[in-house]
């Protein structure tokens, strides 16, 4: 009996759309319709200016990220995984639904942290974002550490943080071990993130790209498909895991 592929997801901004939780960087996304709300999520401003923090915190309370559920994308590659065939998801987003879908968290790297939980720049103890954004919700502008008094932030990398090095390292070697690499929904120009994607190239995996827009990995991948990605990744995973 032949063994079945290691298929490695790359995911990004587009795979959650779907879910209500809008892009960053696409044609509409965030940061190209309002630069200034990179501010609020860039370290060096959030530490330094408590105004800043006081928005991050309405920001997050107003955002849809909690409230957000798995769509079609998610649920098709928790059936892959469920189907036998080995997978590991490489994720760029924080909102946690590939968990939520009910991929196992072991199964799962999430590049840029989760903004599911905070952590505390000064004692780095961790809690639930639920209880910090209930504090804002009863008045607290800026809730500070219940441990130490000092200022908590989402668990997330912020613009001017670096990755964790322990996840990315694992990602790296998921990459290099993977027979198949699965691109989808990620504009593959943030790095070191995008960089998995050749990396898997370079040692063998064919590269598939799902994505709307052209990547600068285009030259590099095997297949891509432009369609919408609730229909494209279901039908393609489901071709990889037949």
């Amino acid at each position: 009996m032949t063994a079945k592929p290691l298929v490695a997801i790359l995911s990004g901004a587009g795979i959650s759309t779907d879910s209500g939780i809008p892009d960053y960087r696409g044609p509409n996304g965030l940061w190209r319709r309002d630069p200034e709300a990179e501010k609020l999520v860039t370290y060096t401003y959030y530490m330094s200016d408590p105004e800043i923090r006081r928005r991050s915190w309405l920001m997050r309370r107003d955002a849809p990220t909690l409230r957000a559920r798995p769509n079609a994308a998610h649920e098709a590659v928790v059936r892959l995984e469920r189907s036998g065939t080995p997978v590991r998801v490489i994720t760029q987003n924080v909102d946690g639904l590939h968990q939520l879908a009910g991929l196992p968290d072991r199964k799962v790297l999430e590049l840029h942290g989760t903004a599911r939980a905070v952590v505390c720049t000064g004692c780095h103890a961790r809690s639930d974002m639920a209880e910090a954004l209930a504090r804002v919700t009863a008045g607290e502008p800026d809730p500070a550490c219940t441990a130490c008094g000092g200022i908590l932030k989402s668990a997330t990398v912020m613009f001017g943080e670096g990755l964790d090095p322990e996840v990315l390292g694992e990602a790296v070697l998921v990459a290099k071990a993977c027979d198949v690499f699965v691109a989808v929904g990620t504009s593959l120009m943030v790095q070191p993130a995008a960089s998995l994607a050749g990396l898997a190239a370079d040692h063998g995996a064919r590269l598939i790209i799902v994505n709307a827009e052209p990547t600068p990995y285009d030259d590099r991948a095997d297949e891509i498909i432009r369609d919408p990605i609730g229909t494209a990744l279901p039908a393609l995973l489901e071709r990889l895991g037949a």
